[in-house]
């Protein structure tokens, strides 16, 4: 090899990109990073919109798991966009957050990149607020996303606002103070969805995570309305040791629910300075010989 060692051309490789574009429904430059599939095919590609908790933004996902790696064998692209602590909701009274995700955000990347543009190409996952949110925006615009999973997510968090919280200010900000029963509700979402067009979803908790009981609580609401769904709890908190590792099965569990292109095969070839010192195994060498004897 050129340089002293050779590339490994058995492993498929993404791009990653950072991009700052102007949201009409924020009013302001916004951030957003990507992944992008590194392969022969030129798209159209599935969307996964991966959303951040509430203390976090666009990096996160990035920088504490191994997204990138998680995906490196799919064509698919991955946007992480940054959300302030808006709970992907539009604010009575501050940003309009869910317009920016589910019409500036969606429209932008389907404009500058080779996107499958409608509901089967494009899914949801998020921690946290984050998890809220992918279920909310699956749950309210099912024309628009066809699967979402939550991982600790704040499902309920809209009917356990309290008035004695120090921060109950911000959230009336956001709800005002009706948010049961809302278009912000996922309870009372999950109730009114189209039995026809109810998106996949799967939701997940650790056993030790403060709002395990959200999660059995909305959990046992799907039940109820016969939706059917995924949810499994696992050991662990509230942290990225967890989201980590299951994010992995977010993926396994989106997969099916999009629509994937087909890859061609991974290129085998070896360097040729590699190839030069490689021999065939002694078995091949062996049905090798065989297969000449029979011809003659």
């Amino acid at each position: 090899a050129r340089f002293g060692f050779a590339p490994n051309l058995r492993r498929r490789h993404m791009a990653f990109c950072e991009l700052k574009y102007f949201s009409p429904a924020l009013q302001k430059a916004t951030a957003v990073n990507i992944i992008l599939p590194e392969t022969a095919l030129e798209g159209p590609f599935p969307v996964l919109y991966l959303l951040h908790g509430l203390s976090d933004d666009h990096t996160i996902w990035h920088r504490r798991t191994s997204i990138e790696r998680y995906v490196q064998d799919l064509p698919l692209i991955v946007v992480m966009p940054d959300t302030g602590r808006g709970f992907y909701t539009d604010a009575k009274e501050g940003m309009a957050w869910e317009t920016a995700i589910v019409r500036d955000l969606v429209n932008y990347i389907d404009k500058m990149f080779p996107t499958i543009s409608t509901r089967r190409g494009r899914c949801l996952a998020g921690l946290s607020m984050g998890g809220y949110g992918a279920v909310k925006l699956a749950l309210k615009h099912p024309d628009l996303f066809s699967a979402a999973v939550s991982h600790s997510g704040a499902l309920e968090f809209v009917r356990k606002i309290d008035p004695t919280w120090d921060n109950y200010q911000e959230w009336v900000r956001i709800y005002g103070k009706k948010g049961v029963g809302s278009a912000d509700d996922c309870h009372a979402l999950a109730t009114k969805s189209d039995t026809e067009k109810r998106p996949a979803l799967r939701i997940d908790c650790g056993v030790d995570d403060f709002l395990i009981e959200q999660n059995r609580e909305f959990h046992a609401h799907l039940n109820s309305l016969g939706y059917d769904h995924e949810y499994e709890e696992f050991p662990g908190a509230h942290d990225w040791q967890y989201w980590d590792q299951h994010i992995q099965e977010a993926i396994s569990f989106l997969k099916p629910h999009i629509d994937l292109p087909q890859l061609p095969p991974v290129e085998t070839a070896l360097p040729e300075s590699e190839a030069k010192t490689t021999t065939k195994p002694k078995s091949a060498l062996l049905k090798v010989a065989a297969s000449k004897k029979k011809k003659k």
